[in-house]
């Protein structure tokens, strides 16, 4: 498992590398930049926050500098937030994001397996053909439609929930975020498992053990193992989206993570703060992919044989 684990590292650097180049230089083809405000600056005090933050520079030279600084943890200072480093911000928002993120992932694990065992064994009954359309709905229907959806119903026609708003994340304002954002994912899943299960069902040792004798239970343990495969290839991207927050979600019910970090620093051209968001969903993304290939290689060790 040791080279198995260096062998997906090693990809994963250049990847992220690549990353952070073209947001790096992307991210200043926008028009604007940070200190452009509706009431103009004075050209020499212009001048000297370019001159103070680095931005007078070429931008290979500004590029060297970041990826130097970037090298040693440092993600600079935000220059929408005063005295705040990105870092900080990030940390404030990141638990917020991964709460959110961990709760939806769960909620979205439990139904999406159970939905897709349930149409599985009940194949081409109304149950289904009902799993089937919940998951194409919740594949179909976008979070921005979704949110304000749930907010009209439970938050201002029934007065059950509140549409926003963290407060510390009390439980009553965690729960229309998370089903917005757990939404698409059980749809997801339970598509995932159900055609891993209907694939495994037919595979010639199931239908041994079936002629065998064993019981159900058994034989749903062993078609569980195999249709596992797809979910847990899934999961990996998944679950670096959602804990690193979700954009749309965030916006909506005004929570402050990580994903809406990422809005006001793009709308403020706020470059480390966008490029400290970028980098720790690249980091995310590369850790849960490697997870992903772990797990993919317990589950099934001709992975690991062939690595």
């Amino acid at each position: 498992m040791i080279p198995f684990v260096l062998r997906r590292l090693a990809q994963g650097v250049p990847t992220l590398l690549v990353v952070v180049t073209l947001s790096f230089f992307l991210v200043r083809l926008a028009p604007g930049g940070p200190f452009d405000l509706e009431r103009p600056l004075a050209p020499a005090a212009m001048e000297n926050l370019r001159r103070v933050y680095g931005l007078d520079q070429p931008l290979l030279v500004q590029f060297g500098r970041y990826l130097a600084a970037l090298a040693r943890g440092d993600l600079g200072p935000s220059f929408s937030v005063r005295d705040l480093s990105v870092a900080e911000l990030l940390a404030r928002g990141l638990p917020v994001s991964a709460t959110l993120g961990a709760l939806a992932l769960g909620l979205a694990l439990a139904l999406g397996v159970s939905l897709g065992g349930l149409a599985a064994w009940r194949r081409g009954s109304a149950l289904d053909h009902a799993v089937t359309a919940l998951g194409t709905l919740g594949l179909t229907v976008p979070g921005f439609v979704v949110a304000p959806l749930l907010q009209i119903a439970f938050g201002l026609t029934l007065r059950w929930l509140p549409v926003g708003g963290w407060e510390d994340g009390a439980p009553r304002n965690l729960v229309l975020p998370v089903a917005t954002l757990a939404l698409p994912q059980v749809a997801v899943i339970a598509r995932l498992t159900r055609a891993g299960l209907v694939e495994a069902a037919g595979r010639p040792h199931l239908r041994t053990l079936r002629s065998l004798g064993l019981a159900p239970r058994t034989l749903a343990l062993h078609a569980l193992r195999g249709a596992a495969l797809p979910v847990v290839a899934y999961l990996g991207p998944a679950a670096a989206g959602l804990l690193t927050g979700s954009v749309v979600v965030e916006t909506v019910f005004g929570l402050p993570g990580v994903g809406r970090y990422f809005v006001d620093g793009a709308l403020n051209r706020d470059y480390t703060l966008v490029m400290g968001t970028v980098v720790l969903i690249g980091v995310f993304v590369l850790v849960f992919n490697l997870l992903t290939d772990l797990a993919y290689a317990l589950v099934d060790p001709r992975v690991r044989d062939q690595g």
